[in-house]
Protein backbone atom coordinates (compact mmCIF):
# COMPACT_ATOMS: atom_id res chain seq x y z
CA UNK A 1 0.00 0.00 0.00
CA UNK A 2 1.27 3.33 -0.76
CA UNK A 3 0.61 7.02 1.14
CA UNK A 4 1.51 10.31 0.87
CA UNK A 5 2.35 12.92 3.27
CA UNK A 6 0.90 16.36 2.55
CA UNK A 7 4.24 18.42 3.87
CA UNK A 8 4.50 21.50 1.32
CA UNK A 9 2.76 24.23 3.52
CA UNK A 10 4.21 27.33 4.81
CA UNK A 11 3.87 26.45 7.99
CA UNK A 12 2.77 29.97 8.94
CA UNK A 13 1.00 29.57 12.28
CA UNK A 14 4.41 27.99 13.71
CA UNK A 15 6.32 30.99 12.74
CA UNK A 16 9.05 31.99 14.07
CA UNK A 17 9.87 27.84 14.12
CA UNK A 18 9.10 27.97 10.44
CA UNK A 19 11.11 30.64 9.19
CA UNK A 20 14.08 28.97 8.77
CA UNK A 21 12.68 25.37 8.01
CA UNK A 22 9.66 23.59 6.58
CA UNK A 23 7.29 22.75 9.19
CA UNK A 24 7.83 19.07 8.04
CA UNK A 25 11.24 19.58 9.73
CA UNK A 26 9.94 21.04 13.44
CA UNK A 27 11.26 19.25 15.92
CA UNK A 28 8.72 17.24 18.76
CA UNK A 29 10.45 15.07 21.19
CA UNK A 30 14.25 15.62 19.25
CA UNK A 31 12.54 13.99 16.27
CA UNK A 32 11.16 16.07 13.00
CA UNK A 33 7.66 15.89 12.41
CA UNK A 34 8.20 14.37 9.15
CA UNK A 35 9.71 11.07 11.06
CA UNK A 36 6.84 10.75 13.38
CA UNK A 37 4.64 10.57 10.41
CA UNK A 38 6.57 7.97 8.27
CA UNK A 39 7.03 5.69 11.21
CA UNK A 40 3.22 5.76 11.77
CA UNK A 41 2.77 4.72 8.07
CA UNK A 42 4.99 2.03 8.19
CA UNK A 43 3.53 0.64 11.32
CA UNK A 44 0.05 0.48 9.77
CA UNK A 45 1.64 -1.44 6.57
CA UNK A 46 2.74 1.40 4.39
CA UNK A 47 5.06 0.23 1.64
CA UNK A 48 5.83 3.22 -0.49
CA UNK A 49 5.81 7.17 0.69
CA UNK A 50 5.04 9.78 -1.60
CA UNK A 51 5.96 13.17 0.45
CA UNK A 52 5.35 17.14 -1.58
CA UNK A 53 7.31 19.32 -0.31
CA UNK A 54 7.35 23.69 -1.33
CA UNK A 55 8.50 25.21 1.08
CA UNK A 56 12.50 24.70 2.07
CA UNK A 57 11.72 22.17 0.22
CA UNK A 58 15.15 20.98 -0.60
CA UNK A 59 15.99 20.66 3.47
CA UNK A 60 13.41 17.62 3.08
CA UNK A 61 15.37 16.28 0.27
CA UNK A 62 18.00 16.80 2.57
CA UNK A 63 16.58 15.28 5.27
CA UNK A 64 15.46 11.90 3.50
CA UNK A 65 18.89 11.63 1.86
CA UNK A 66 20.59 11.45 5.64
CA UNK A 67 17.74 9.29 6.97
CA UNK A 68 16.92 5.72 6.43
CA UNK A 69 13.64 4.21 6.54
CA UNK A 70 12.18 0.71 6.40
CA UNK A 71 10.43 2.22 2.62
CA UNK A 72 11.32 3.58 -0.21
CA UNK A 73 9.99 7.50 -0.33
CA UNK A 74 9.80 9.63 -3.31
CA UNK A 75 9.41 13.60 -3.76
CA UNK A 76 6.22 15.21 -5.46
CA UNK A 77 8.27 18.35 -5.96
CA UNK A 78 5.65 21.74 -5.66
CA UNK A 79 8.75 24.30 -5.22
CA UNK A 80 7.45 25.79 -8.48
CA UNK A 81 3.76 26.32 -6.84
CA UNK A 82 2.14 25.04 -3.62
CA UNK A 83 -0.65 22.81 -5.02
CA UNK A 84 -2.94 22.39 -2.01
CA UNK A 85 -4.30 18.87 -0.99
CA UNK A 86 -6.31 18.11 -3.91
CA UNK A 87 -3.79 19.99 -6.79
CA UNK A 88 -0.72 17.97 -4.56
CA UNK A 89 -2.69 14.52 -5.03
CA UNK A 90 -2.96 15.48 -8.61
CA UNK A 91 0.18 16.02 -8.99
CA UNK A 92 1.44 12.59 -7.54
CA UNK A 93 -0.81 10.37 -9.03
CA UNK A 94 1.76 9.16 -11.24
CA UNK A 95 3.47 8.12 -8.20
CA UNK A 96 1.17 6.81 -6.27
CA UNK A 97 -1.86 4.95 -8.80
CA UNK A 98 -1.50 1.16 -8.26
CA UNK A 99 -4.73 -1.65 -7.44
CA UNK A 100 -4.50 -1.25 -3.61
CA UNK A 101 -6.09 2.25 -1.68
CA UNK A 102 -3.66 5.19 -1.12
CA UNK A 103 -3.64 6.59 1.95
CA UNK A 104 -3.07 10.16 2.48
CA UNK A 105 -2.10 12.21 6.18
CA UNK A 106 -1.01 15.54 6.83
CA UNK A 107 2.64 15.63 8.22
CA UNK A 108 1.29 17.88 10.85
CA UNK A 109 -0.94 15.48 12.87
CA UNK A 110 -0.21 13.74 15.77
CA UNK A 111 -2.95 11.08 16.76
CA UNK A 112 -4.16 7.34 18.19
CA UNK A 113 -5.79 6.32 15.46
CA UNK A 114 -5.70 2.91 14.66
CA UNK A 115 -4.92 3.44 10.62
CA UNK A 116 -5.09 -0.18 10.12
CA UNK A 117 -8.77 -0.48 11.59
CA UNK A 118 -9.67 2.88 8.86
CA UNK A 119 -7.99 1.04 5.85
CA UNK A 120 -10.31 -2.16 7.23
CA UNK A 121 -13.22 -0.40 7.31
CA UNK A 122 -12.55 1.40 3.97
CA UNK A 123 -12.07 -1.80 1.87
CA UNK A 124 -15.67 -3.09 3.67
CA UNK A 125 -17.36 -0.63 2.85
CA UNK A 126 -16.16 -0.04 -0.62
CA UNK A 127 -16.25 3.53 -0.48
CA UNK A 128 -14.38 5.74 -3.27
CA UNK A 129 -12.86 7.81 -0.13
CA UNK A 130 -12.67 7.44 3.52
CA UNK A 131 -12.28 10.32 5.56
CA UNK A 132 -10.93 10.36 9.24
CA UNK A 133 -13.73 12.67 11.40
CA UNK A 134 -13.76 13.20 15.03
CA UNK A 135 -16.50 15.27 17.11
CA UNK A 136 -14.33 18.11 17.91
CA UNK A 137 -14.71 22.06 17.80
CA UNK A 138 -13.71 24.05 14.70
CA UNK A 139 -15.41 26.22 12.50
CA UNK A 140 -15.95 24.07 9.20
CA UNK A 141 -17.81 20.53 9.53
CA UNK A 142 -18.42 18.27 7.30
CA UNK A 143 -21.64 16.91 7.05
CA UNK A 144 -22.92 12.99 7.19
CA UNK A 145 -26.21 11.17 7.10
CA UNK A 146 -26.40 8.42 9.68
CA UNK A 147 -24.66 6.12 7.31
CA UNK A 148 -21.69 8.16 7.33
CA UNK A 149 -21.94 8.88 3.69
CA UNK A 150 -20.80 12.39 3.10
CA UNK A 151 -23.91 14.90 2.72
CA UNK A 152 -22.50 18.59 2.79
CA UNK A 153 -20.16 21.32 4.52
CA UNK A 154 -20.62 23.88 6.98
CA UNK A 155 -18.92 26.87 7.84
CA UNK A 156 -20.34 28.18 11.57
CA UNK A 157 -18.81 31.53 11.27
CA UNK A 158 -19.86 32.55 8.13
CA UNK A 159 -22.78 30.50 7.88
CA UNK A 160 -22.06 29.20 4.36
CA UNK A 161 -23.92 25.86 3.60
CA UNK A 162 -22.97 23.35 1.11
CA UNK A 163 -26.04 20.31 0.76
CA UNK A 164 -24.48 17.83 -1.94
CA UNK A 165 -27.33 14.85 -1.00
CA UNK A 166 -30.74 15.75 -0.37
CA UNK A 167 -32.14 13.28 2.82
CA UNK A 168 -34.77 13.08 5.44
CA UNK A 169 -32.86 12.52 8.51
CA UNK A 170 -30.86 15.10 10.15
CA UNK A 171 -27.15 15.37 8.86
CA UNK A 172 -24.31 14.95 11.59
CA UNK A 173 -21.22 17.46 11.79
CA UNK A 174 -17.80 16.30 12.06
CA UNK A 175 -14.60 17.66 11.93
CA UNK A 176 -12.20 16.73 9.33
CA UNK A 177 -8.93 14.87 10.92
CA UNK A 178 -6.82 15.43 7.69
CA UNK A 179 -6.16 11.87 7.16
CA UNK A 180 -8.13 10.17 3.95
CA UNK A 181 -7.91 6.78 2.54
CA UNK A 182 -8.54 6.52 -1.85
CA UNK A 183 -9.69 3.97 -3.51
CA UNK A 184 -7.61 3.12 -6.79
CA UNK A 185 -10.20 4.85 -8.97
CA UNK A 186 -10.70 8.08 -6.87
CA UNK A 187 -7.63 9.43 -9.69
CA UNK A 188 -9.63 9.48 -12.20
CA UNK A 189 -12.47 11.30 -10.91
CA UNK A 190 -10.77 14.01 -10.30
CA UNK A 191 -11.90 16.71 -12.84
CA UNK A 192 -10.42 19.38 -10.60
CA UNK A 193 -6.74 20.93 -12.11
CA UNK A 194 -4.19 23.11 -10.98
CA UNK A 195 -4.56 24.44 -6.87
CA UNK A 196 -7.16 23.23 -5.00
CA UNK A 197 -8.16 21.75 -1.93
CA UNK A 198 -9.03 18.01 -1.99
CA UNK A 199 -12.55 19.10 0.35
CA UNK A 200 -13.90 20.57 -2.97
CA UNK A 201 -13.79 17.43 -5.23
CA UNK A 202 -15.04 15.16 -1.80
CA UNK A 203 -17.67 17.15 -2.07
CA UNK A 204 -18.71 17.04 -5.94
CA UNK A 205 -17.93 13.33 -5.69
CA UNK A 206 -20.42 12.76 -2.73
CA UNK A 207 -23.72 13.66 -5.23
CA UNK A 208 -22.83 10.75 -6.65
CA UNK A 209 -20.22 8.08 -5.22
CA UNK A 210 -19.80 6.87 -1.62
CA UNK A 211 -17.70 9.14 0.13
CA UNK A 212 -18.05 8.33 3.86
CA UNK A 213 -16.59 8.72 7.32
CA UNK A 214 -14.72 6.93 9.87
CA UNK A 215 -15.93 8.22 12.82
CA UNK A 216 -12.47 8.25 14.96
CA UNK A 217 -12.70 7.96 18.65
CA UNK A 218 -9.23 7.17 19.68
CA UNK A 219 -7.83 9.00 22.73
CA UNK A 220 -5.49 11.65 21.11
CA UNK A 221 -5.89 13.74 18.40
CA UNK A 222 -4.05 17.35 17.58
CA UNK A 223 -3.13 19.11 14.38
CA UNK A 224 0.43 20.65 15.26
CA UNK A 225 -0.39 24.03 13.91
CA UNK A 226 1.02 26.06 16.25
CA UNK A 227 4.52 25.94 19.20
CA UNK A 228 1.73 25.72 21.75
CA UNK A 229 0.53 22.49 20.97
CA UNK A 230 4.00 21.11 20.11
CA UNK A 231 4.24 20.69 24.35
CA UNK A 232 0.73 19.21 24.10
CA UNK A 233 2.02 16.34 21.05
CA UNK A 234 5.49 15.73 23.32
CA UNK A 235 2.85 14.94 25.84
CA UNK A 236 0.52 12.18 24.53
CA UNK A 237 4.15 11.18 23.04
CA UNK A 238 6.08 10.65 26.07
CA UNK A 239 2.99 8.94 27.96
CA UNK A 240 2.79 6.27 24.98
CA UNK A 241 6.34 5.69 25.56
CA UNK A 242 6.46 5.21 29.17
CA UNK A 243 3.84 2.13 29.05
Amino acid sequence: MKAIIFAAGLGTRLKPLTNTIPKALVLLNGKPLLFHTINKLINAGVTHIVVNIHHFGEQIIDYLKNNRFAVPISISDERSMLLETGGALLKAATLLKNNEPVLAINVDIISSIDLEKMIQHHLKSQALATLAVRKRQTSRYLLFDPGMQLCGWENTSSSEKIVTRETSTQLTPFAFSGIQVLSPSFFGQLTENGKFSIIKSYLRLSRKHRVIGFHDQSPFWIDVGKPGELKHAENYLNSIHSE
